[in-house]
């Protein structure tokens, strides 16, 4: 994502390739924290800019920045669905916690200590965490847009716990929770809470053609996410169309 008045240089393909490794096991899910084990706790929440309403990011890359971008991100998250929820009758409960980690083992799911370079929703505790050394690297390879997607992927995963959805494969869980990342930032645009400029698409675009599965990765496999042109179908289908495109029911 770029400012009003300029854009950061875009990253090359092979370079979004080596940043965007969040595909490898994004959702940790039916397992159940150790008894009195609590993660740690979060960081603290910043307000979004540049105002509650309405939120755009500017393309700079200091860490401030970036921190910015996933408390941004979170807000936007949460007041979407929040109208969802609102709009279906339903009571809708934010994720717990959003929290930053730095070394493997820092924080865990169920027993399973979350690895370095990765970002993770856990069922179990209902949080996503996210490795913030890895996660800042990458926003700085590829741009705002990459924040913006990581945490509406992540907290579609804790939206589809919620609503109780459990697909066979790991890839339909997943080809959805892009779906509606694509709906939660497609229907903010359109209603203003989030400003694109010119590029953010193609910035979007590029950053799924580089995390799609390997093509010798079998469909059904554990971990499965899908191909680079599946995960982009799916992410513009949701957003194009928002969430009546993602198999809601």
């Amino acid at each position: 994502m770029t400012t009003r008045g300029g854009g950061r240089p875009r990253s090359s393909l092979a370079a979004l390739a080596v940043a965007l490794v969040a595909a490898a096991g994004c959702m940790v899910g039916g397992v159940s924290e150790p008894e009195g084990q609590e993660p740690p706790p979060e960081q603290p929440r910043r307000s979004a800019s540049p105002g509650a309403e309405q939120t755009r990011a500017d393309g700079t890359t200091s860490v401030e920045e970036f921190q910015q971008d996933v408390a941004d991100a979170q807000s936007i998250a949460e007041r979407y669905w929040a109208a969802q929820f609102r709009a279906s009758g339903e009571q809708f409960r934010p994720v717990r916690r959003i929290l930053p980690y730095q070394r493997a083992g820092e924080v865990s799911c169920g027993g399973q200590e979350i690895p370095r370079n990765n970002a993770v929703y856990c069922s179990a505790g209902d949080f996503i965490a996210y490795d913030v050394n890895w996660s800042v690297g990458a926003f700085r390879q590829v741009g705002d847009a990459f924040v913006f997607y990581l945490l509406g992927h992540e907290y579609a995963h804790g939206i589809q716990t919620r609503l109780g959805i459990r697909y066979s494969f790991t890839i339909q869980q997943e080809l959805q929770a892009d779906c509606m990342a694509g709906a939660y930032l497609g229907d903010s645009v359109r209603s203003g809470a989030l400003e694109l400029a010119d590029g953010d698409l193609d910035e979007f675009r590029e950053g799924l053609l580089a995390v799609g599965d390997d093509p010798d990765q079998p469909w059904f496999a554990e971990g499965s996410h899908g191909t680079a042109e599946q995960r982009t179908e799916s992410f513009f289908r949701g957003y194009e169309q928002s969430l009546k495109a993602c198999d809601l029911g």
